[in-house]
């Protein structure tokens, strides 16, 4: 049995629209819910199994509505998943803005190159590099990626600089292992053979690579934007001029049910003036 129904229970509802209410439901449902003894009131068993089955949709449904009531008064948590090279050298820059505009805003930002799940990562938004095809969300094309080469300097001052494609083949060529094919990319679109390389360290993250590249483990083959800080202060080199634009591009992603929340449209709006 439950205690009395009391003023915490319901607030801003009196005694009788309380019954009112179970009483309706008892009469939709054509099942007794609620056994009642005086003031005290309980679950019938029908009323336990229902209450067990309604609590998690009750509960996002709470959620919910503190969520959209939250940032539409300009406060609540944005989540924010980002690709983790992008979102350290592009995004993360570039963000204060953003908090200045919406100083009552939480950011919550998770990094992630894997499968999408909005649901169980209860994101809000994120940036991904494909071709727009995420099921269950509208994406949006943020920018194209170019590629360029990249060493270290030592590699120019040793017995076999890059004054060509053809040597290429006389060191290894790093290779990121979730974009296996952007070698063979790059070097199609500039005319060399795509045979006969020695591609013997694979790495997950474009940082990775780079910091590779730096250490003169092999030649690298990175996003203009990753590498240009770098190039500036001469730890790494690019040795052809040619930037190659890879397959794909940057997208912002969003879920369907998610793309009218205020806090999502703040944000779209600002990254969107930040291309």
């Amino acid at each position: 049995m439950l205690g009395p129904i009391g003023a915490d229970v319901t607030q801003n509802v009196t005694r009788s629209a309380v019954s009112r209410m179970i009483k309706g439901l008892e009469e939709h449902l054509e099942l007794q819910l609620f056994e009642r003894a005086g003031r005290q009131i309980g679950l019938t068993e029908d009323g336990v199994y229902y209450a067990a089955k309604i609590s998690k949709a009750m509960d996002i449904l709470e959620v919910a509505s503190r969520e959209l009531i939250d940032t539409k008064a300009g406060r609540g948590t944005l989540s924010i998943g980002m690709l983790p090279t992008f979102g350290t050298k592009w995004l993360l820059p570039r963000l204060g803005s953003f908090m200045q505009l919406h100083t009552d805003l939480t950011l919550d930002i998770t990094s992630s190159d894997g499968e999408l799940d909005f649901a169980d990562e209860r994101i809000d938004v994120a940036i991904r590099f494909g071709f727009g095809n995420w099921p269950g969300a509208r994406s949006e094309p943020l920018m194209s990626e170019e590629l360029q080469v990249v060493c270290s300097p030592r590699v120019m001052d040793g017995p076999y600089p890059l004054t060509d494609y053809e040597q290429l083949r006389r060191h290894s060529l790093i290779a990121h292992s979730s974009r296996p094919g952007t070698w063979s990319h790059w070097l199609q679109a500039v005319g060399a053979s795509t045979e006969g390389y020695d591609k013997g360290l694979r790495l997950e993250h474009f940082y990775m690579v780079l910091q590779a590249a730096k250490s003169g483990l092999g030649i690298g083959l990175l996003p203009s934007y990753l590498a240009a800080d770098d190039i500036a202060n001469g730890s790494l080199t690019a040795p052809f001029p040619v930037r190659v634009v890879s397959p794909g591009g940057y997208y912002l992603v969003t879920p369907w049910d998610k793309i009218d929340l205020p806090r999502v449209q703040l944000f779209r709006d600002w990254v969107m003036g930040q291309i």
